[in-house]
């Protein structure tokens, strides 16, 4: 990969709709060299894909928070992935170093609902604890 890679990945990065065409005009290639190249990337596995971001507030989920989950001694990543993956408010979760077994993005209408989501995690068998931390301002969003 190099520079004009780079930039290109920028362009594709800020707005995947934009065309060859303009992406060319900006990176001094034809149209035609900067699909080789996208298609370059694809293959080689530097571009997984292309998606739609979406505002969940404008879908009326403007509550996010992150949520520790800890969890019961020995429980795998597999297992809090297969609990997790079930929530539809939850938009990300990894494992963590630290105290936590697991970090959780989660969204939901409002705060009441956030309330209700975490009451069912604090469910779940494999959850010992949570402790939640409300996002009041996005600062940077990639």
């Amino acid at each position: 990969m190099d520079r004009v890679d780079a930039a290109i990945l920028e362009h594709l990065s800020r707005d995947a709709r934009t065309s060859y065409g303009v992406i060319g005009s900006r990176v001094n290639l034809s149209a035609s060299a900067v699909k080789r190249r996208v298609d370059r990337l694809r293959a080689d596995g530097v571009i997984a894909g292309f998606t739609t971001r979406v505002d969940p507030g404008a879908l009326g989920w403007g509550t996010e928070a992150y949520v520790e989950v800890h969890c019961a001694a020995s429980t795998s990543p597999a297992t809090m992935r297969d609990v997790l993956v079930t929530y539809p408010e939850v938009v990300a979760a990894s494992t963590v170093t630290g105290d936590a077994d697991a970090v959780v993005q989660v969204r939901a209408r409002d705060v009441r609902h956030l309330d209700e989501v975490v009451e069912r995690l604090n469910a779940e068998p494999i959850v010992d604890r949570t402790r939640s931390t409300v996002v009041l301002t996005p600062l940077v969003r990639r």
